[in-house]
């Protein structure tokens, strides 16, 4: 079995043939940089396990500007949960910002196994749970910290994406204006 796998549905109630069956439903897709793995309007069939690469969350504020909403790296669920789950058009854009090589998971292939495997149901709600707590962090870092430690605890954490996001989207996951973010950059350096 792959270990990404293991990896990303970690949880004491799957046993190993749950794991298994929870494999078998992925199906390897590769995106080149720049390919849209989702569009607003439409309504996300499936989610992802990324395997290796980086792919950006965008919206469109009321001017038509990009803003960046989130980025995932390796090992990340990618994922806009309010499409998929509710059926719900996106309101999110998925775009990958390199070459990335991903494990797919189409949405009723999901549900069958959910309602199948109560192991899968905890991981669920597990998953969920730590999510809600990241992106209520998130919030808080905005209102709380400075941008520079924003930027600092963004390079500790997914240094990744300083490395390959473009510095626009950078400064827009972090709330800052493109020169701002260069003044810090420059700071940090100095």
């Amino acid at each position: 079995m792959n270990a990404l796998f293991k990896n990303i549905y970690q949880h004491p109630l799957l046993s190993e043939e749950d794991l298994k069956a929870i494999a078998a439903i992925h199906q390897q897709v590769i995106f080149a940089k720049g390919d849209t793995l989702l569009k607003e309007g439409r309504v996300a069939n499936e989610y992802y396990i990324l395997e290796n690469g980086l792919i950006r969350a965008f919206v469109h504020n009321y001017n038509g500007d990009e803003i960046t909403t989130d980025f995932f790296t390796d090992n990340n669920l990618v994922i806009v949960p309010t499409s998929l789950f509710q059926r719900s058009p996106s309101q999110e854009n998925l775009q990958a910002l390199t070459d990335c090589v991903l494990w797919k998971v189409e949405f009723n292939d999901f549900q069958q196994l959910f309602h199948r495997l109560p192991g899968f149901i905890e991981w669920g709600r597990l998953w969920f749970t730590t999510q809600l707590f990241s992106v209520k962090q998130r919030s808080l870092d905005m209102i709380m910290e400075t941008a520079t430690n924003r930027y600092l605890k963004l390079l500790q954490q997914k240094p990744q994406i300083i490395q390959h996001a473009p510095l626009k989207q950078i400064a827009s996951y972090l709330g800052v204006t493109d020169t701002s973010l260069s003044r810090i950059r420059k700071d940090i350096t100095a």
